[in-house]
């Protein structure tokens, strides 16, 4: 039997410069996404890769697929038993649920597991509170999957609160 040789992965996220919104402020006025939904269990996503390639796939067909610096995959966990994603697009997908999102948002980016998610949003209260502020809501961006966290080395979540 002949061995199996195995092929380096071939990174499929886009480099992602931590500088571009670690402790930044943004105002949105109905900022596009496609959204969708991922199912959890205790918060652990059991279809995630399927649901954002869906996802991507679509944008990319449509033509609404934004420069990888305007991209962004929001994550926002309602309850421990399913996620909302949220993909910036350029314009309206057909056959797609479509979201707009406004408001201020302030960015803190992290590097570590993906469990660590608690610690960062404990971490990112602590930061809101030296701005005078506090989080209505909280969205994750996964920056890369974890064949190119491991590719690149690092594993950067970006912590985005919207505030009031």
């Amino acid at each position: 039997m002949a061995a199996k040789i195995k092929l380096p992965h071939q990174p499929c996220c886009p480099v992602f410069d931590p500088a571009t919104l670690d402790e930044q402020t943004q105002a949105w006025q109905d900022r596009l996404f496609v959204r969708d939904e991922v199912r959890q269990l205790f918060h652990i996503p059991l279809n995630m890769g399927k649901v954002v390639t869906r996802m991507w796939e679509r944008v990319q067909e449509s033509g609404a697929a934004p420069k990888n610096e305007d991209f962004l995959l929001l994550a926002y966990d309602p309850s421990p038993w399913k996620s909302e994603l949220y993909m910036t697009v350029t314009r309206e997908v057909e056959g797609t649920d479509m979201a707009r999102l406004s408001g201020v948002f302030v960015s803190k980016v992290f590097d570590g597991p993906y469990n660590a998610v608690p610690r960062y949003l404990k971490e990112m209260e602590s930061y809101l509170r030296t701005l005078e502020n506090k989080a209505l809501k909280y969205y994750i961006y996964y920056t890369y999957c974890p064949k190119c966290a491991k590719v690149y080395g690092h594993n950067y979540c970006v912590v985005f609160a919207q505030v009031s």
